[in-house]
């Protein structure tokens, strides 16, 4: 079963330019995320699409509210087919818990947001939280688990521990990967995709360097040719 590693973000602020997009890369080598500006502007709609195209998608809406509302999200994003869907664990765990109730193991992936790579410690002592963000990763990421859900997304910093704390089947979404030649833009805790893999990180969010490439097609088969060396050597 083809299983490509890379989740290409497609952060655009309509379905034109997205699709325009998904029609210059390869679905074999990776899937694609939809996220709040873009699914707020295109709908179901564009996620149907998508899927005609034989994308797989990753609807990254982090939901975040009463247990109720979580659920009945969770089982829409489920009717739509999609691959993956998250929600964010300081939602806490009757949350957690009715999102996994209302999204049974199988078809479509439940993971749960830890913190955001634009976060650093700064930001934690702003909204109440002490410690480092690894730390404060470590006790939402095993809440999660606690709670039945299939993985976490995390910075690629936190992977290698997780990996030894969470199992093997733990499932890990690294986003804040940049290849070294690239610009780190807004998001601190950052990693190349060699190292995120070498750390235990499952599967790579990747927006800018392959959206933003004069090619992005060959930037995808470079950064799948990277993966697929790390798999073969670890």
């Amino acid at each position: 079963m083809n299983d490509p590693r890379i989740i290409v973000a497609l952060d655009f602020p309509a379905a034109e330019p997205a699709l325009a997009l998904a029609a210059r890369l390869d679905p074999q080598l990776c899937r694609v995320k939809v996220g709040k500006e873009l699914f707020t502007a295109a709908g179901p709609q564009l996620v149907e699409q998508l899927m005609r195209k034989s994308f797989e998608v990753f609807l990254d809406l982090k939901f975040h509210d009463i247990p109720n509302t979580v659920a009945g999200a969770c089982k829409a994003a489920a009717g739509l087919g999609v691959w993956m869907v998250n929600v964010h664990a300081l939602g806490g765990r009757k949350m957690l818990s009715a999102a996994r109730e209302a999204l049974p193991p199988g078809k479509t992936r439940l993971i749960a947001v830890t913190l955001l790579t634009s976060m650093g410690r700064d930001d934690l002592a702003d909204i109440g939280l002490s410690g480092e963000p690894e730390a404060v990763v470590q006790r939402l990421a095993g809440l999660a688990g606690a709670c039945g859900l299939d993985g976490v997304v995390c910075s690629a910093l936190e992977t290698a521990r997780l990996r030894q704390t969470m199992g093997k089947d733990f499932c890990l979404v690294t986003p804040g990967i940049r290849p070294l030649d690239v610009a780190v833009d807004d998001q601190q805790r950052v990693t190349t995709p060699r190292q995120a893999m070498a750390n235990g990180a499952d599967y790579l969010v990747i927006g800018r360097p392959i959206t933003q490439a004069p090619d992005p097609l060959a930037m995808l088969q470079r950064l799948h040719a990277e993966i697929a060396t790390e798999l073969a050597t670890s």
